[in-house]
């Protein structure tokens, strides 16, 4: 691709090293040394889920405030000679004696956010390791040791703290706990960018993993390890609820749009069911009529948005323990009712969930409203694509910023505290139940043409993921960018309204009008996202893989004489 003037949306931005083109093989990360790492494992002889398993291990040690094996993760994996799709779901899953009421304080108030999210009790059982391993039985040509390894040098050596992790400290110290004071801030100080980080006990926790194999975290000493330090911090997760833990293996949750076949996240990711309402909705007001930063543009995304969310928040649990009316929510009479809302005179003050049940067969269930939580999540997303076609998309985390901010003791890894995801409020259909998992948002996607993969993408940032990854897909498919620019053009996010959350270079005559038909918006903007994606061309396969500069994201692309 011919280099041109670039802005991105980060005083950070690097064109160089945020895009990549190659023709076997393509490794896009938020991270160089995840990048590296995945790149040198594709050289030596691994496939795309080779490679992924690498890249989780090393995001652990240089994105540990986003994601872990202390955390969760929607690994979907396409597998070029068997033309199939799969997702890997090692999402969290609430421990037995966990029960509806748990966030509820004595007099029945829900316990306020930053402190039920910072407990013992949030955190849900992890399952990206084992979700990880799956994947690898299934598709991986390496052992667990070879995929292990390379990152056990940067956790011993250490690495020198990036801005994104200094910033995230400075924001958000106030959820470590203490085992995580002494890793992050030593002597009372917070490491500083430029800072050289080591973690010998997770190398240690990574060494256990090679030689044991991840019994020893389901059970094992290092499950042992975890379980002590809830006990003793008021948790009730059991060691039987580590070697308990069960993933999934799902097909995804499919649709079209214009003409391409969109393959994104299932059940009890929410995600991908709304990033494709989302489209469905908008797909009959045929956006590329308009500018791509116009007002109309703008105003069409932020009404099927609170449209989608608003249904996500009403009707959306873990599939395991309710029938979701997945068809009446895509009857096009249904989506029809729905478009009625748009008006384009103004934000439509009654927008609200609508009545998908008398398109649909399953049972009707009470919606029970939650309170607004102000806090957003964080995550990391990357995608591979290997010589053979094979592509990994991969969504992780470890939830808010630095989890629930409790290190494992002598291990080095922080746990998620992925049940605040659960209805704080109970009665409804994400309440808290034992063996249930969190509906989530975290939405890999990969978008099929004639039957071939055209773009792979996702996103981190709790809700804000459905709005990333849904207005790139506009960007690529309506206005016919490329992938670099898609990413960083200005994304907006409202999921309910009347406020906006917007980015710079958004057009301020656009944000006017807005303003005058009923919304508001933030006073300062700020990045919404992180999306990494690769786009292939249908024609000769060329790769072309783009970082979102809002971190420090890193494509390597790879060519026949790199093998």
């Amino acid at each position: 691709m011919e280099k041109k003037e670039y802005l991105g949306r980060s005083k950070n931005s690097d064109y160089e090293r945020e895009t990549a083109t190659g023709n076997a093989g393509m490794v896009v990360t938020p991270h160089p040394i995840a990048t590296d790492i995945g790149e040198k494992i594709l050289k030596d002889g691994g496939n795309a889920v080779d490679a992924a398993i690498a890249i989780q291990f090393a995001l652990n040690v240089v994105e540990p405030m986003m994601t872990g094996i202390g955390g969760s993760g929607f690994m979907m994996v396409y597998n070029k000679e068997k033309d199939e799709v799969k997702i890997f779901d090692g999402h969290v899953r609430a421990p037995k004696a966990a029960y509806p009421e748990m966030f509820l304080d004595e007099k029945k108030e829900v316990i306020p956010f930053r402190k039920r999210s910072t407990s013992a009790t949030a955190i849900g059982i992890p399952g990206i390791l084992k979700a990880m391993d799956e994947a690898r039985k299934a598709y991986g040509s390496k052992t667990l040791a070879e995929l292990i390894e390379p990152s056990i040098e940067f956790a011993e050596k250490g690495v020198a703290v990036n801005w994104v992790l200094s910033d995230a400290l400075e924001n958000f110290h106030y959820r470590l706990g203490d085992e995580a004071m002494v890793l992050f801030a030593p002597n009372g100080r917070r490491i500083r960018e430029g800072e050289i980080l080591k973690k010998e006990k997770l190398a240690n926790t990574y060494r256990i993993l090679q030689r044991k194999g991840i019994d020893a975290f389901y059970g094992g000493e290092i499950g042992v390890g975890i379980i002590n330090v809830l006990k003793e911090l008021g948790g009730f997760m059991e060691l039987s609820d580590l070697a308990d833990y069960r993933i999934t293996v799902d097909e995804p949750m499919w649709g079209t749009y214009k003409g391409y076949d969109i393959a994104s996240s299932y059940s009890p990711s929410a995600g991908g069911f709304t990033v494709l309402q989302i489209l469905k909705i908008l797909e009959d007001f045929q956006l590329e009529q308009y500018d791509v930063r116009s007002w109309e543009k703008y105003y069409l995304i932020a009404e099927a948005m609170r449209l989608a969310f608003t249904d996500k928040k009403a009707f959306f649990a873990d599939a395991e323990f309710a029938d979701l009316p997945l068809k009446g929510l895509f009857h096009k009479d249904y989506l029809a009712e729905r478009r009625k809302f748009i008006d384009f005179n103004a934000r439509n003050s009654k927008i609200d969930f609508g009545n998908p049940w008398k398109y649909d067969t399953v049972k009707q269930w009470d919606v029970v409203r939650q309170p607004e939580e102000p806090e957003r999540s964080e995550t990391t997303h990357f995608t591979v694509h290997d010589r053979w076609g094979n592509i990994v998309a991969c969504t992780s985390t470890v939830e808010h910023p630095f989890g629930s901010g409790i290190v494992v003791p002598e291990y080095g890894f922080v746990l998620n505290n992925e049940l605040t995801d659960f209805d704080s409020v109970p009665g409804g259909m994400n309440q808290v139940e034992p063996g249930k998992r969190p509906v989530s948002c975290k939405s890999p996607t990969i978008i099929f043409k004639d039957g071939e993969p055209v773009l792979t993408l996702g996103s981190p940032g709790g809700p804000t993921i459905i709005s990333s990854v849904s207005q790139t897909i506009i960007n690529v498919l309506d206005f016919k960018m490329n992938l670099k620019d898609a990413i960083e053009e200005p994304r907006i996010f409202t999921p309910m309204g009347p406020h906006i959350e917007w980015e710079a270079g958004m057009d301020m005559t656009a944000k006017g009008h807005l303003e005058s038909m009923g919304f508001a918006f933030n006073d300062v903007p700020h990045p919404i996202g992180n999306v990494q994606g690769i786009q292939i061309n249908p024609g000769d396969g060329t790769l072309f893989g783009a970082a979102d500069s809002s971190r420090e994201g890193k494509a390597s692309g790879l060519n026949e004489e790199d093998y």
